[in-house]
C-alpha cells in the first residue's frame, strides 16, 4: 500500500509540477515583450516608466505632434513636452513604429528647445535615410546644433525622396561647404523645383563668394546654417517658433520662469519660487510680517509655495478664496483666479469656503472643446500618462505663449496629477498662480 500510494504521491506530485509548468508558459505567452520601436529610443532619465504610452491614443499623437513644433507653448506645457518626449517608451499601438511620427517626435523635441535631446535620439535611430521626414528631422536638430557635417551625411544617405526641395537645398549648400563644382548645378535644379527667394540670394552668395547676402534668416536649421556661414549677424532676424525654442537651447527639466524679484522681500520671495528656489522662497516667506505685507500678495504667495511643493493645505486655499470674495473686480478677480488653480490640486474646502467658491464667475472658462476636456478627464481617471500629457499639450499649444485660460489649467492639474505627472502638474500650478501677481 505504501509503495503504491508514494507511487500515486509522486505521479500526482508530478502532474502538479507539470501543471504549473503549463500555467507559467501560458502567462509567459500572454505576456510577451513588445519589441522596440522609434519611441522605445530616449534621451535619458526623466522619472518616467517604460509604459508611458500604454493605452493611450496613436491618433491623438498624430494630431498633437505637429501642432507643438509648429505653435508657441508656455514655459510649463514646453517642460511638458520635453519631459515626456524624451522618455524611452514604445510609443502608442500603430503610432511607435511610424517613421513620420517618430519625425513629427523630433520635430516637437526641437521646438521645445530639446535640440541636445533629439540629436541624442537621432544617434541612436537607425534607418534614417529610409525615411524622408524622419530624415529631415534629423538634419533639422544637426542643423541647429551647428553640426553641418552630420546634416550633410544624412542628405547623401537618403534612400528616397532626394529630388525634394528641400534636401535638394541642403546638398546644395554641403557641395558649396566642400567647394563642389556640382554646387551650382544641385543650386539651379532646387530653384527649379520650387523658387525660393530668400535661399536664392543666401545661397547666390555663399556661390558667388562674393556680393550682398542681405539679411540673415531663421525660417529653419538650413536657413540658419547657411545665414551663420556667410557671417550674417543671426540676432537681428526674427526666428520662426521653433528656431527661436530651439537655439534657446533648453535642457529637459522642470519649468522655470523669469519675474521681477524686488524691491522687497515678498517680490523676492516669489522670483525664488519661479526659478525654483524654494528654500529661498520659503525663508523669505518665514521673516514676512503679516500686518505688514498687503493681504492679497501674502496670500498669493502661500498658494504659490503650496502649489511648488505639491502639498497645497485647506487654510491656504479657504484664504484665497476668502480674498476672491472682497475686493474691487479686477483684485477679486485675480483671487479667484488663483483659487481656482490652487483648488485643482484637491486640497480641502471648509464649508464656508465652498459657498463662496461656488459663487466665482469671472474665470475663463478655456477654448477646449467639451469632448477634449472630457478626453483629459477621463486619460488623467484612467491614470494614462501619455494620453494626458498629449491632450494637456493639445490644449496648450491652442493657447499659445501665455499658456492655457484659468478653466482649462485647472482641468490639466487635475488631470495630470490623476495620471501621476505629479511634477507637470505642479508646473502649471505654479504657471497660473504666477500670472495673477
Amino acid at each position: 500500500m505504501r509503495t503504491r500510494f508514494g507511487g500515486w504521491a509522486l505521479g500526482a506530485a508530478l502532474c502538479g509540477a507539470l501543471a504549473a509548468g503549463a500555467v507559467w508558459a501560458q502567462e509567459v505567452e500572454v505576456r510577451p515583450l513588445a519589441a522596440p520601436d522609434f519611441f522605445s529610443i530616449g534621451s535619458g532619465e526623466t522619472g518616467l516608466s517604460g509604459d508611458l504610452w500604454r493605452g493611450a491614443s496613436g491618433e491623438t499623437l498624430r494630431t498633437v505632434l505637429p501642432m507643438l513644433a509648429e505653435k508657441p507653448l508656455s514655459p510649463a506645457a514646453q517642460a511638458l513636452a520635453r519631459r515626456v518626449l524624451t522618455t524611452g517608451a514604445n510609443g502608442p499601438e500603430g503610432a511607435g513604429g511610424d517613421p513620420d511620427v517618430a519625425g513629427a517626435r523630433i520635430n516637437a523635441l526641437i521646438a521645445a528647445g530639446a535640440v541636445k535631446d533629439a540629436s541624442a535620439i537621432l544617434s541612436r535611430t537607425s534607418n534614417l535615410e529610409r525615411s524622408p521626414g524622419l530624415a529631415r528631422a534629423g538634419a533639422e536638430a544637426a542643423l541647429l546644433a551647428g553640426e553641418d557635417d552630420r546634416a550633410c551625411s544624412i542628405a547623401d544617405g537618403l534612400a528616397t525622396g532626394r529630388d525634394e526641395a528641400y534636401w535638394l537645398r541642403l546638398r546644395a549648400y554641403c557641395e558649396a561647404r566642400a567647394g563642389k563644382a556640382e554646387a551650382q548645378l544641385t543650386f539651379d535644379l532646387a530653384q527649379s523645383v520650387a523658387r525660393d527667394a530668400v535661399f536664392g540670394r543666401l545661397m547666390g552668395a555663399k556661390l558667388a563668394g562674393a556680393g550682398d547676402p542681405g539679411a540673415a534668416s531663421l525660417r529653419d536649421g538650413l536657413d540658419y546654417a547657411l545665414s551663420r556661414n556667410l557671417g550674417l549677424d543671426v540676432s537681428e532676424a526674427t526666428p520662426a517658433p521653433a528656431v527661436a525654442a530651439a537655439l534657446a537651447g533648453k535642457e529637459a527639466g522642470p519649468a522655470r520662469w523669469t519675474i521681477e524679484g524686488g524691491p522687497g522681500e515678498l517680490k523676492a520671495a516669489m522670483a525664488a519660487v519661479a526659478s525654483g528656489d524654494l528654500a529661498q522662497a520659503q525663508a523669505l516667506r518665514a521673516g514676512l510680517v503679516a500686518d505688514a505685507t498687503p493681504v492679497n500678495d501674502l496670500a498669493l504667495l502661500d498658494g504659490l509655495i503650496a502649489a511648488a511643493t505639491g502639498r497645497p493645505d485647506g487654510p491656504t486655499l479657504d484664504r484665497l478664496i476668502e480674498r476672491g470674495s472682497v475686493g474691487d473686480a479686477k483684485v477679486r478677480g485675480k483671487m479667484q483666479n488663483a483659487a481656482i488653480v490652487l483648488a485643482a490640486f484637491g486640497a480641502p474646502m471648509s464649508p464656508q469656503a465652498r459657498g463662496e467658491f461656488a459663487k466665482f464667475a469671472g474665470a475663463e472658462s478655456g477654448k477646449a472643446t467639451v469632448a477634449r476636456g472630457m478626453a483629459l478627464d477621463l486619460a488623467g481617471e484612467a491614470r494614462l500618462p501619455g494620453e494626458a500629457a498629449m491632450l494637456a499639450l493639445w490644449i496648450s499649444a491652442d493657447a499659445g505663449a501665455g499658456g492655457p485660460a484659468v478653466g482649462d489649467r485647472a482641468r490639466i492639474v487635475r488631470a495630470l496629477r490623476a495620471a501621476g505627472l505629479e511634477e507637470d502638474a505642479r508646473a502649471f500650478a505654479v504657471e497660473g498662480l504666477l500670472a495673477q501677481r
